[in-house]
């Protein structure tokens, strides 16, 4: 990311996107991870690193993490800071500055080989504590599209983000076209 200037530290902006794409895996259009080889996928994707034991009792792990990240964005911030702080707790998190694979140092706070959802659920605590003291828990939304319950992290610098992933920003500039053609036409 030579010349972008990152609004958040690497590391936070990265356990941002993943815990929004973890909670949008359980969303209006069935369970987004159905089976082991998606979660397989979902780790790469996200570049987790570490201990992944490719099981179905690590899935549900993950599966049930869910819930707990999916109600910060709905909360106000003495809930929010009690979830993040519970999740902290609970995973005995203990902050340390470390490299690998060749990234920059950045913070792991439990060791490598903790189970995947722990890793998760602390990844995300952290990046989430970090919008929490810069005063910035309004990057987390919920889509705008209409009928769409995914979440959001707004990390543009304008606070610009209205739509989730899904393809929900594509459908809205569709349905806004068509809305002008027809006016247009009346």
């Amino acid at each position: 990311m030579t010349g972008v200037k990152l609004l958040f530290a690497h590391d936070t902006e990265c356990s941002l996107i993943a815990a929004t794409a973890l909670v949008n895996t359980a969303g209006r259009d069935g369970e987004l991870l159905p089976d082991v080889a998606a979660l397989d996928a979902f780790f790469t994707q996200h570049a987790y690193s570490g201990r992944h034991e490719h099981t179905d009792a690590e899935l549900r792990a993950v599966r049930q993490l869910r819930p707990r990240l999916r109600r910060i964005w709905h909360a106000e911030p003495p809930e929010v800071v009690d979830i993040i702080n519970s999740l902290l707790r609970e995973h005995r998190a203990l902050p340390q500055l470390i490299e690998h694979d060749d990234e920059p140092y950045h913070l792991h706070a439990v060791p490598r080989d903790a189970p995947l959802a722990t890793r998760m659920a602390v990844e995300a605590a952290m990046a989430l504590a970090d919008l929490v003291r810069m005063g910035e828990l309004s990057r987390l939304r919920t889509c705008e599209y209409p009928d769409c319950d995914n979440v959001v992290v707004d990390l543009s610098r304008n606070r610009s983000r209205r739509f989730c992933e899904a393809g929900c920003g594509n459908r809205a500039a569709v349905t806004a076209y068509r809305a002008r053609r027809a006016a247009g036409r009346s």
